[in-house]
């Protein structure tokens, strides 16, 4: 919590600075209507339990032209430049455009993300055995290329790099939506995206001599030699139904996305063209007024066709992102409380239920604030497997060049357990500003070990759907 209080005064510093006076014209509610310019450059400063302290620099800016559309606005600009103490990096713009498409809008994201510590877990949710200590030790007849051979990793060690390699990632996201004819609430979706992934061991000095489940993955060919790097072009096409009353802080109404998404392999060559479905469908009910609302969004996301490399498997192909990350299952975007990218497969399906209930509303700094609670409890599990036959086969492969530190021999890609919902429950605190901007403190915990052990905390922004 320190660290939200730390983030929380930083944005109000920052707030106060760049805080104009627009007139003060009320609503109907008693809320200042924004209108014009609204700048908010702040100090980046955060904390996810699965990267470490962020810290950084951004700068929100909006355009909400004459107040008529407020909290509506003509257009968001967002550029952020920050790191993680464990080793990612963040260089990103996006905005949003509802000034250039009639009755409909333009989103556009361009980012790279260095990861130097991403964790790779397996595939197939709880196919995929966890060891809290792994301690095996790797013969010099496998022909590994990115690090030293007999590597150990020893029973107890505090910074283990087994279920973790090195990702970089480049994205680039044009999206737009309009509405279709004179049906209220209804448009149809345009999307494009291109990705560039380079995956590798880790280079973290202190990681370079361990040996990694991603490495073992790569001579077993569950990973193919062509997967290392590789480009995902993609093409969207969906419907969407939108009735929420605002865009970033709803208290009514329903959000529904059913896209199609057509990704050929025209760049690489690799015979890695597929299509996938990616559906979603959010609910807001209020309870007592805008006061208390439940909430909830049900996911899924499947290769109709095709043959996906594992790398694009991981991403979810939304039209329009809420967070800046949009990896699979588990984590601060899906699965709170649950191991970061744990529940991978070609098919995920995920569930997330809020209770929000606005405690407080205040003007402060010429700006109209709420304050909020929300438990939830998330789901979410691997609905079609990816390679999961090779995956029960990989250990005889493997079997002859280990060597256990422990009496215990086990496998270390196959669990023998069959998939089923990962879960877990928590409560977050929100800080709203003018309905579009959200400093968020969220904790959760797995009810599974197997998912995670401790408490799951993430300070950042926005609510996640």
């Amino acid at each position: 919590m320190k660290r939200f209080f730390i983030t929380l005064f930083a944005v109000l510093m920052t707030i106060g600075l760049s805080a104009q006076d627009n007139g003060k014209t009320l609503n109907e509610n008693g809320e200042i209507i924004k209108k014009g310019w609204n700048f908010g450059p702040l100090p980046v400063v955060g904390y996810n339990s699965d990267l470490g302290f962020q810290y950084g620099a951004c700068v929100d800016i909006f355009n909400y032209g004459d107040g008529s559309k407020y909290p509506g606005y003509d257009f968001k600009i967002n550029f952020e430049v920050s790191a993680y103490t464990k080793g990612s990096s963040i260089f990103r713009t996006y905005s949003y455009w509802n000034n250039i498409i009639p009755r409909g809008k333009l989103f556009v994201d361009l980012g790279y993300f260095v990861d130097k510590k991403f964790e790779f877990y397996g595939f197939n949710g709880y196919a995929s055995p966890y060891y809290k200590d792994v301690a095996v030790m790797i013969d010099n007849t496998v022909p590994f290329d990115d690090f030293e051979h007999g590597i150990v990793t020893e029973p107890g060690m505090k910074e283990s790099g087994f279920y973790a390699m090195d990702r970089r990632q480049f994205r680039a996201v044009v999206s737009m939506q309009q509405q279709i004819g004179n049906v209220k609430n209804l448009y149809y979706g345009l999307g494009f995206a291109f990705y560039n992934y380079n995956n590798r061991h880790m280079t973290l000095s202190k990681y370079l001599d361990q040996l990694s489940l991603y490495s073992l993955y790569r001579f077993t060919n569950l990973i193919r030699a062509n997967e290392q790097e590789g480009n995902v072009t993609e093409f969207k096409a969906g419907i969407i139904y939108d009735s929420k009353n605002f865009e970033n802080d709803p208290t009514r109404g329903i959000y529904f996305e059913a896209t199609l998404t057509a990704a050929p392999d025209f760049v690489d060559n690799r015979n890695y063209g597929h299509m996938t479905f990616t559906g979603v469908f959010h609910h807001y009910v209020p309870v007592v007024g805008d006061k208390l609302t439940f909430c909830y969004r049900i996911g899924a996301q499947n290769v109709l066709a095709g043959d996906i490399p594992y790398y694009a498997m991981m991403n979810t192909n939304l039209m329009f992102y809420k967070k800046i990350y949009t990896e699979a299952y588990g984590g601060s975007t899906t699965g709170r409380g649950i191991k970061r990218n744990s529940v991978i497969g070609q098919g995920v399906a995920w569930m997330n239920v809020e209770l929000r209930w606005r405690i407080a509303n205040f003007k402060f700094i010429n700006q109209n604030w709420s304050v909020a609670l929300n438990p939830m409890f998330d789901a979410g599990m691997v609905t079609q497997t990816f390679r999961l036959e090779e995956q029960k086969a990989a250990m005889a492969i493997m079997k002859d060049h280990l060597t256990y530190e422990t009496s215990e021999e086990y496998d270390l890609f196959y669990s023998g357990e069959s998939e089923s919902l990962h879960t877990s429950a928590g409560c977050g605190l929100k800080l709203i500003m003018n309905k579009n901007f959200v400093v968020s403190a969220e904790f959760a915990k797995a009810f599974n070990k197997l998912d995670g052990e401790g408490l799951g905390a993430y300070i950042g922004f926005n609510y996640i759907f």
